[in-house]
Parts: structure tokens; C-alpha cells; sequence
């Protein structure tokens, strides 16, 4: 294992140039101190857990110090927003500290948020607060334990350096991972500021240190454009399955590599409703639960249009045309997973879509659901579940229906089953309150709610006793927090 000093970067995105970035150096934090860390993600750097506990790593987080071998960097790029092109974003807040190579060969990149001003802040202060330091914090992590493609997350540095949103708060930095930190929004600031030769390099770029395979192919422009396609509709199809809203779908929130990327005011579903919307801001529903999926193809279209300088359009069209068989198709087989399914029948996408209209009359807890169906055999946990509907006569009929397509799988071992469906139906899931609770906490200075809801979540599957009460139903309140982008 390694030290933080001894970590081997090799900063590429860095050697591209000033066209693509700007070197920033992270302004510091006053009085830092660590709130929480990821073992998971210290091992992804080679790191012992005990490194969460090395002042060194508060020191380089809060800025007090330079990363030996980093090259902090602001991105450059643009992307739509609400549906709108915005031409000036780019990294704000956060600064790419360079690319760390682990000894496994993985790349990782440092990326460092609410490291202070760059020359893409536009009127913003630079700086991120502890609320949605934490909040991202405990999405990446859990959305890794549930096996949803996502960014990482590292640790959460708290600070005593005040800011201004709708009150005055505090500062905080997050350190994220991820193999890279390329979006859709990076093509389209050199389409649109018309600099294509830089977009070809950058293209030349991504496709030859992410997607090598594509070099092979008779139009690498193209292949990479199916690449990402293929990896986004798997990502929505994983959203959609597990009831994860991300709130604000901007074309500069989408990665390259299709996996969760730059949380805001995201949530999981408490009660099955397709028209949540979880996003305070979002007064238009754009970003609504049902609506994720038409807005990753209205964003892969925006994508695709960035490359029309390299791809022919009706090339790109039919690419565009595999995207929705591709998310129904990965979205079908995570559904008769999470079920207890292990065949397929023609009318499975029907079988579900009447669950799920079902529990939206009955405002059934989503994620409570597909637990509680493996914790008994099944006739008896759907005599259960029962109560919780209100269409009695169509819960019925359809309960009746799954135990005739459970009889069709010919297992008689009902106890491989059951765990074969724990194994995909989480316990613990992350709350929206129970987030809030561990924020409310921190800010008081108390990290060790946001620190036991972290190692919690981080086990979604396993019982875990005397952790019982992160698992129970959330109180009404905590069914409508207000989410905003602000942070």
C-alpha cells in the first residue's frame, strides 16, 4: 500500500493545453477537518483505511498544500440546461488535480470540489457547502454498492470559511474519482465556438484512452458515439429499476463513460410515482422521474449534433434509433431480476408495467416492495404486501399471475430464491431524510451520523443488526424535502 505522497499521477488531459483547461491553484479552507472518508474509494488509490486518519489528506483536500505530482486544471466546457445552450460553464467550482495510476493499471482522476474561483465561476464564489458535499458523498458510494454505474467519492473536508446562499453556511470540499471526467458538454463547447480541430483532438483523445476498441472499427467517430449510447441507456436503465432520480439531466452532468455524474438534488423514490420530481428548481417537471429516459436521447441528440462536423447525420440517426431497445431490454432484465425471474416470457414487460400501475394508485414504497417479496415464500409475502394496496381486485389478479410465472421457473429450491432476490433488492436504501438528519447533524459538528449512514449504505443488501431503523418506512415529512440546486 502507499502513502498520499507517493501516489503515481501521470496527468493527461493536463498535456492537451490551455485549449481544454486552465491551470488554477485551490484556494484554501480555514480550519478543515475531515467529516467523513470511503475505504472503498482509498483502496481504489491503493490507500489503508488508516489514511483517512493522516492530517496530510485534510491538508491537500482543504487546499493548504500541493498534491506531489497533481496539476490542478479547470475544464473548459458548455452544455445545455433545461433544454437551453449555455456557452460559459466549465469547472467553477472544482479543479481536476491530474490522473492517479494504481497498481492494478486503473487510471483515476482527482477532481477536487469547492476548490475556489476559476475563470469559468462566472459570479459564483468557487466553493461548495458541507449539505451537498455530504449529499454527493453518500450517493456515489451507495449507488457503487447497489452496482450503479457512478462517480466515486472519496471524503468530505468541512471548513470554518463562511458562504453565502439563501443563509450563510460553511464551506467544504469534496474529493471525487472517476476515470474520467469528460461530458457531453465538452464536445459541444468546441462545436459550437466552432474550434473543430480542437474537437477532433479531443475526440482522438477519448476514443483512444476510453474507447480503444473503437480504433478498430471503419468509423471510430461513430463507434465511440454507439459506445457512449450503449453505456447510457444501461446507466437509465439502472436509475429507472432502482427509483433514482438525478434531478438535473443537463447535457454537462452526463459523462462519456455512461455512469452517475455530478449529484445535485437527486433522490431515490419513497412511494411509486412516476411524475416525481425532485428538484425544487425544476418548476417545469422536465427532470422528472418518467421523464430521464426521452432526456438521455434528447441529450445523446445533443451529443450526437456536437459531432456532425466528423459523423454523417444519418449515420448518427440510426445510432440514435438503438437507444430506446437498448434501455427497455437492460431495464426488462434488472425488473425479472429484482422479481426472482430467471427466464424470460414475452409478456414480462406487461406483467410489470401493471406492478408499477398498481403501486402508483397505492402509492406502494418502492424500494420496501421488492425487499419484503423475498423475505417470506412467496404466497405468503404477497398476502403481506396485500395490505398495502388499494385496488385489492387487481393486486389480487396479479399476485396470482406472478405465482403461476414463479411456478413456470421450475425451481423447488424457494430458499435460493429468496436470496437471490435479496441479492438485488436492497434493505437500506438512501433516504432523503435520512441524509438530511446526517447533514443537520454535521453542521452542528457531529460527523458520526453521516459517518454510521455511510457504512450502512454501503452494505444495501447484507442484514445488518441493530441498523434496523435505516431500513423503515420514512416519515411524511421526509417524503417532501425540498431538493435544490443550490450549492
Amino acid at each position: 500500500m502507499k502513502r498520499l505522497s507517493e501516489l503515481a499521477f501521470d496527468n493527461r488531459f493536463a498535456r492537451l493545453g490551455d485549449t481544454f483547461s486552465t491551470a488554477v491553484t485551490p484556494l484554501p479552507i480555514a480550519s478543515p477537518r475531515l467529516v467523513v472518508a470511503s475505504p472503498a474509494a482509498l483502496a481504489l488509490l491503493d490507500l489503508e483505511p488508516a489514511v483517512a486518519d493522516d492530517p496530510q489528506l485534510v491538508e491537500y483536500c482543504a487546499g493548504q498544500c500541493p498534491w506531489p505530482g497533481a496539476e490542478p486544471r479547470a475544464m473548459a466546457y458548455s452544455g445545455h440546461q433545461f433544454g437551453f445552450y449555455n456557452p460559459q460553464l466549465g469547472d467553477g467550482r472544482g479543479l481536476l488535480l491530474g490522473e492517479v495510476i494504481n497498481t492494478a493499471g486503473e487510471r483515476w482522476d482527482l477532481h477536487l470540489k469547492g476548490a475556489g474561483k476559476t475563470p469559468y465561476s462566472r459570479m459564483g464564489d468557487g466553493r461548495a457547502v458541507l449539505r451537498s458535499s455530504i449529499r454527493e458523498f453518500l450517493a456515489s458510494e451507495h449507488l457503487h454498492a447497489l452496482g450503479i454505474p457512478t462517480s466515486r467519492a472519496l471524503c468530505v473536508t468541512a471548513s470554518d470559511t463562511p458562504v453565502w446562499r439563501e443563509t450563510e453556511e460553511r464551506a467544504a470540499t469534496l474529493l471525487r474519482l472517476a476515470p474520467s471526467h469528460v461530458r457531453f458538454g465538452h464536445f459541444e463547447f468546441f462545436y459550437y465556438s466552432r474550434q473543430h480541430e480542437a474537437l477532433r483532438q479531443l475526440l482522438d483523445y477519448v476514443i483512444g484512452e476510453y474507447f480503444a476498441d473503437c480504433l478498430a472499427q471503419p468509423d471510430p467517430y461513430r463507434a465511440f458515439f454507439d459506445r457512449v449510447l450503449e453505456r447510457t441507456a444501461a446507466l437509465l436503465a439502472h436509475w429507472q429499476a432502482y427509483g433514482f432520480c438525478h434531478g438535473v439531466m443537463n447535457t454537462d452532468n452526463m459523462s462519456i463513460l455512461g455512469i452517475t455524474f455530478d449529484f445535485g438534488p437527486y433522490a431515490f423514490l419513497d412511494d411509486f410515482d412516476p411524475g416525481f420530481v425532485c428538484n425544487h428548481s425544476d418548476d417545469t417537471g422536465r427532470y422528472s422521474f418518467d421523464n430521464q429516459v426521452p432526456i438521455a436521447h434528447w441529450n445523446l441528440s445533443a451529443l450526437g449534433q456536437a459531432l456532425t462536423p466528423f459523423v454523417d447525420k444519418d449515420a448518427l440517426l440510426g445510432s440514435l434509433k438503438r437507444f430506446l431497445p437498448l434501455f427497455h431490454g437492460a431495464w426488462l432484465e434488472l425488473m425479472r431480476r429484482r422479481l426472482g425471474f430467471t427466464t424470460a416470457e414475452a409478456d414480462d414487460r406487461e406483467r410489470i408495467q401493471r406492478l408499477l400501475q398498481l403501486m402508483r394508485g397505492s402509492a406502494v414504497d418502492y424500494s420496501r416492495f421488492f425487499r419484503e417479496l423475498g423475505d417470506r415464500p412467496a404466497a405468503t409475502a404477497l398476502r403481506r404486501l396485500r395490505e398495502d394496496f388499494v385496488d385489492l381486485a387487481g393486486f389480487d389478479a396479479w399476485a396470482g399471475d406472478h405465482l403461476a410465472r414463479l411456478a413456470r421457473e421450475n425451481e423447488a429450491d424457494e430458499t435460493a430464491r429468496r436470496a437471490r432476490m435479496h441479492a438485488v433488492n436492497p434493505k437500506y436504501i438512501l433516504r432523503n431524510y435520512l441524509a438530511q438528519q446526517a447533514i443537520e447533524a454535521a453542521e452542528r459538528g457531529d460527523y458520526s451520523p453521516v459517518r454510521e449512514l455511510h457504512t450502512v449504505l454501503s452494505q444495501p443488501f447484507d442484514e445488518q443488526p441493530g441498523m434496523e431503523r435505516y431500513a423503515e418506512r420514512p416519515p411524511e415529512w421526509g417524503k417532501h424535502l425540498e431538493i435544490s440546486c443550490s450549492s
